[in-house]
């Protein structure tokens, strides 16, 4: 795979791998979130989809690595560091949450089934849906870090775990975006604006429905269902603390032409929560 494109935009910015580790005791609480079951549904629902999610983007980078320029090549060897770390740290909270009483094998397969399909369309496919699902993580770790509120009342640890892994997702946002921009170099503007925003409308629908089903029987093992149920999710999700509304902009921002990641610098949300 020849790379033909320079990559524009794309800011001076140091990936650096931080491998750290948190506990594998057992929950203190299984609402670990403030004592709130939807919140905690949620988060536990994200944490479940991630490990086969990071392994798919550390596959599909390193495929396009080999053949990358030497600042791209070093930015990847530096995001899948990162992912590796993401998906072990990840396991571990996994395993608490079994551990816990609730049964996961449903919510894991339900990703792994949909990674599966991508990967059988080839390097390519599984490149744009690497870089439309890492935005979609990039948004969301930039509202986690920006607003604390998201975090408030969490077990302390499981806390630092997601603004550690919030912080290296905003960290290496570009990658997967670069690594596309250089393969696609032949490739017309309205090829790729077409090619990566119907991608993101598919990948998204898709997103949004697994993590739903995920909270839903997550809750559901709490004892917790029916309209009123569902309703309290929709009312997270969308009214408070809204965080589906809330990364609605930076997720529309993706369909702008000439859009880049590091169109909105939020390198000062590294500092901030580097330091917490």
């Amino acid at each position: 795979m020849s790379y033909m494109a320079p990559i524009p935009k794309a800011k001076s910015i140091a990936i650096r791998p931080r491998d750290q580790r948190f506990s594998r005791e057992p929950l203190a609480r299984p609402w670990w979130l403030n004592g709130d079951p939807v919140a905690t549904a949620f988060y536990n629902a994200m944490s479940v989809s991630f490990p086969v999610g990071e392994a798919f983007f550390v596959e599909t980078l390193r495929h396009f690595k080999a053949d990358a320029p030497p600042k791209l090549k070093a930015e990847i060897e530096a995001f899948i560091k990162q992912e590796v770390a993401h998906s072990r740290e990840h396991l571990g909270l996994n395993r608490r949450i079994v551990e816990a009483g609730y049964e996961i094998k449903a919510l894991e397969d339900r990703p792994a089934q949909r990674i599966a399909l991508l990967r059988e369309k080839g390097p390519i496919a599984g490149l744009v849906g690497t870089m439309a699902l890492e935005h979609i993580t990039a948004i969301f770790a930039y509202e986690v870090l920006a607003n604390p509120h998201h975090m408030h009342g969490a077990d302390p640890e499981i806390a630092q775990l997601w603004r550690w892994h919030c912080l290296e997702e905003i960290e290496h946002k570009s990658v997967a975006f670069d690594a596309w921009l250089s393969v696609t170099g032949d490739w017309s503007r309205w090829r790729r604006w077409w090619t990566r925003s119907m991608v993101m409308v598919f990948i998204t629908r898709r997103f949004l429905y697994d993590r739903l089903c995920g909270m839903l029987e997550l809750l559901r093992q709490d004892g917790l269902s029916g309209p009123r149920i569902l309703i309290a999710v929709f009312w997270f999700s969308l009214a408070r603390p809204g965080m589906v509304r809330h990364i609605f902009q930076g997720w529309a921002s993706y369909f702008k032409p000439g859009f880049h990641p590091w169109d909105h610098d939020d390198r000062h949300l590294i500092e901030k929560a580097a330091n917490v």
